[in-house]
């Protein structure tokens, strides 16, 4: 088997145990270099808002783990394995991305430009999103709340999640 397809014969046989822990395997990747290899392995919940827990993390890893040694010939040599969650710099770039994503502050480049608001809901239509306020200047009026647009899926490339350190409403 040559290197290239190492990634997605791994990807066959852990997607059933990502799965059997209620996760989606969202990537295997191999880096290192040939004496010690790094492999890779990405989790996300399947769907919706949320996040992977410690404990669902370590639970994963374990079973990951449990099944890489039985599919010990597809990657022979010595090898380290890291089971993580994609995090918030992963690019929106699936549906499911977007699902994911709802209730958090986004940044969408859509066909005509870019669109910085929170995610209300993202379902077959595309994604509803309220649109950060635009700052007026100190005395000159209220910053006014424009309307929730929805960008229809045609219409979007990719989005990127915002940090955000002190959400408005939630304290901090």
């Amino acid at each position: 088997m040559s290197t290239s397809d190492i990634p997605a014969a791994l990807q066959k046989a852990l997607s059933p145990v990502v799965a059997a822990e209620g996760l989606y395997l969202e990537r295997v990747r191999l880096g290192g270099h040939q004496r010690k290899q790094v492999v890779t392995v990405v989790v996300d919940l399947p769907d919706g808002p949320g996040a992977v827990d410690s404990d669902q993390l370590a639970d994963v890893s374990r079973a990951v783990s449990a099944r890489m040694d039985e599919v010990d010939d597809l990657l022979p040599g010595a090898y380290e394995l890291e089971v993580t969650t994609p995090g918030v710099s992963r690019p929106l770039t699936e549906r499911r991305h977007f699902r994911r994503a709802e209730g958090r502050l986004v940044t969408v480049q859509t066909q005509e430009g870019s669109v910085r608001g929170r995610i209300i809901t993202a379902d077959d239509d595309g994604l509803q999103v309220q649109p950060e306020p635009e700052r007026s200047k100190p005395g000159k009026g209220q910053n006014r709340r424009p309307e929730p647009m929805l960008l229809p899926w045609e219409a979007v490339r990719r989005g990127k999640v915002e940090v955000e350190f002190k959400r408005a409403g939630h304290g901090g």
